[in-house]
């Protein structure tokens, strides 16, 4: 029992002895704030950070560890890291330092200061209380949370004093940055702009009302705020609290909520067909570009305050509609009517009506009409600085210009020739106005004029357009019975060209006709004088052929002449050889069998007719005489000497056959030998 109260004893004392020597263990994910109680350098008057060993709250933190600080002289405050997530922002507000300024809203930055974490740097260097420009990104801080409190979305980090007033404070700036959904950065997708107001900095000059913009120059590493994301840049650049000029676009941007808001529109949108004026609000005095002749207002150059003298051409357009304006003019056609509950496609003419005439013979009829009218798109800013928007352009002038034009023509027209001119009305108002659209930088495409109508106060026009439309039908049933009358012409004409075509079917077939026989005329003349060349080649050949036998049979019987020894023994030779074949033919006797003799002297007459036949052939009594040809035909000594030469030739060949006979008898016996 003795020992143990003994170690009890032991445990006290060590117990004791470490809390007289301040013995302190600190985990890592905290740190320790050290307040000091007392010091022979005394108190603080108004501060709460004792940079020179004052009693109260020291600048430095103790991080994870073991420490030694006596609780006589010092109390430790455990607190834990500040860990600001990924994808979020955190807020710092300042319990000491320098005050703000009369034009400040936040706390300037101090670079030196080690993102807050350094709190000796902060106040030495100028660190303002109160909250502050520079804000925490992503990751985790040892944080002297006496000196400063930290807002994030889930969690505020702060050492309570127990200052009910400091405490609603800190409340109040928290709802203020959850309304502006401040601990996430800004996003800004297609098609939107970002609209900044600065809330920190020196006011705007008296006269603006939105502030221009500076610190846009990335080459400038001094002055260039990167989109509001470095407020002390901005302030440095000569930036102004207050709505500014220059807009954020697309992307994602880290920006101190307290610093600066934004507000997300629209992209201005400029469609095919029109192009955008741009009435600027902010900017230097600029110099009239308009000219001396134009009076209705200024022209200025892109930047500078007032109409901008070229315009938009279609496109998105990243445009602070804050800044100024953009008016859209149509470039293409604008039909402006001047008819009840009808408008045009721009809705320019939504509060026309038709124009109320009083005519030459009295009537008041209301006409209808429309004007088409086209805007050059260098001229649209001209006619925004002269009439500051197209609906009251076309309310204001081309209404009562148009309107008093057309009175004036009614009160020279009647009625009906109001009606029954109104194109030769169109045409020459269309030329008339031209001139005068013209003044007001507009091209007038084209006037066209309804039918006049009945007005309430004149009942009278419906019957004189019945009379009209009468007369109209009794002029219609005349052109009619005449177009009949014609009609029934073309038709005979139609008959009678039917018929001449059913005719013409077989005066195409006799002249097809005649035109083949007269080329089988042709063919056959052609073959017939083939024919005829044929048979003429025919003739001459077969006449040189009998010639040819003719001559060789001569030169033949010649030849028998010549053997027989004379002419009239040929004749002889050639007399009885036809009268033999004559006997064996007939069977005719030569020696009658029965001959009457009368007298004496027929004893001695022969009644033989062969013999008498013999009798006159061996005599001179036949009177034959043959006598050598005096004179022969060229072709018959031509023909006679060829048919001689082929003789010749025809002997010579056989005898030269017969010789080689021999030779080749004569040499086989010669090789049997």
């Amino acid at each position: 029992m003795g020992v143990l109260l003994e170690v009890a004893g032991v445990l006290i004392s060590i117990y004791i002895l470490l809390k007289l020597i301040g013995l302190r263990v600190i985990p890592n994910d905290k740190v320790g704030i050290v307040e000091k109680w007392w010091s022979f350098k005394g108190s603080l008057d108004e501060q709460i950070i004792a940079l020179h060993g004052e009693a109260g709250f020291q600048p430095e933190v103790l991080r994870g560890g073991i420490h030694f600080r006596t609780p006589l002289m010092y109390k430790v405050h455990i607190v834990p890291l500040v860990t600001i997530p990924q994808g979020q922002i955190g807020y710092v507000f300042a319990r000491d330092g320098k005050p703000l300024e009369p034009t400040q809203t936040l706390g300037r930055v101090i670079p030196e200061c080690n993102n807050f974490q350094d709190v000796r740097a902060f106040l030495e260097n100028g660190g303002q209380r109160g909250p502050q420009r520079a804000i925490l990104r992503e990751g985790t801080y040892a944080f002297n949370l006496a000196q400063f409190i930290v807002i994030t979305e889930d969690k505020i980090y702060y050492l309570p004093m127990g200052n009910k007033e400091e405490k609603e404070m800190i409340e109040k700036m928290v709802q203020t940055l959850k309304s502006r959904n401040a601990f996430r950065p800004i996003v800004i997708t297609e098609d939107k702009v970002g609209i900044v107001t600065v809330h920190d900095g020196p006011s705007l000059p008296s006269g603006d009302i939105v502030a221009p913009t500076v610190g846009d120059d990335p080459s400038d590493p001094e002055t260039y705020h990167n989109n509001f994301q470095d407020p002390e840049k901005f302030l440095k650049a000569g930036g102004f609290r207050g709505r500014q000029l220059q807009v954020l676009v697309e992307g994602t941007y880290f920006i101190n909520r307290l610093f600066a808001t934004v507000e997300l529109i629209d992209k201005t949108v400029i469609e095919v067909g029109y192009v955008g004026v741009v009435v600027s609000y902010v900017g230097p005095k600029g110099q009239d570009t308009s000219g001396e002749d134009y009076k209705h207002g200024e022209l200025v150059e892109k930047g500078y305050r007032g109409v901008w003298k070229d315009p938009l051409m279609p496109g998105k357009y990243a445009f602070n509609t804050y800044a100024g304006k953009i008016v859209k003019v149509p470039t293409t056609n604008i039909i402006l009517k001047w008819i009840s509950n009808q408008t045009g496609t721009h809705r320019y003419d939504e509060n026309l009506k038709e124009v109320s005439l009083i005519t030459k013979d009295a009537f008041e009829p209301s006409l209808p009409l429309a004007v088409v009218l086209h805007i050059d798109y260098r001229k649209a800013p001209l006619v925004v600085q002269r009439f500051g928007d197209l609906k009251m352009l076309v309310e204001q002038t081309l209404d009562p210009m148009v309107s008093a034009y057309f009175k004036n023509i009614g009160q020279k027209k009647t009625l009906i020739e109001l009606i029954q001119q109104r194109d030769e009305i169109q045409k020459m108002a269309s030329e008339e106005m031209k001139e005068r659209f013209a003044h007001y930088n507009l091209e007038l495409e084209e006037v066209l004029i309804g039918t006049p109508m009945s007005s309430p106060n004149d009942n009278k026009i419906d019957a004189i357009l019945e009379q009209l439309r009468d007369r109209q039908i009794a002029l219609e049933q005349i052109e009619t019975y005449s177009r009949q009358q014609k009609a029934a012409e073309k038709e005979r004409e139609l008959r009678e060209a039917e018929a001449r075509a059913a005719q013409q079917k077989l005066l195409t077939e006799s002249e097809i006709n005649i035109q083949i026989q007269t080329n089988q005329g042709k063919a056959e003349y052609q073959r017939s004088l083939q024919e005829a060349q044929k048979i003429k080649a025919l003739a001459e050949a077969e006449a040189e052929k009998e010639a040819r036998i003719g001559i060789g049979r001569a030169i033949a019987i010649e030849e028998q002449v010549k053997a027989y020894g004379g002419p009239q023994y040929q004749v002889l030779q050639d007399v009885m050889g036809k009268f033999t074949q004559a006997l064996e033919k007939t069977g005719i006797d030569i020696v009658p069998e029965t001959v009457v003799a009368m007298g004496e002297k027929s004893s001695s007459i022969s009644f033989n007719a062969f013999e008498m036949l013999l009798t006159l052939l061996l005599t001179k009594e036949l009177g034959v005489e043959f006598k050598a040809k005096e004179t022969e035909d060229e072709n018959v000594k031509k023909i006679k000497q060829e048919i001689l030469n082929s003789i010749l030739l025809a002997k010579e060949d056989e005898k030269e056959e017969k010789t080689e006979q021999v030779s080749q008898g004569l040499q086989q016996q010669s090789n049997v030998s």
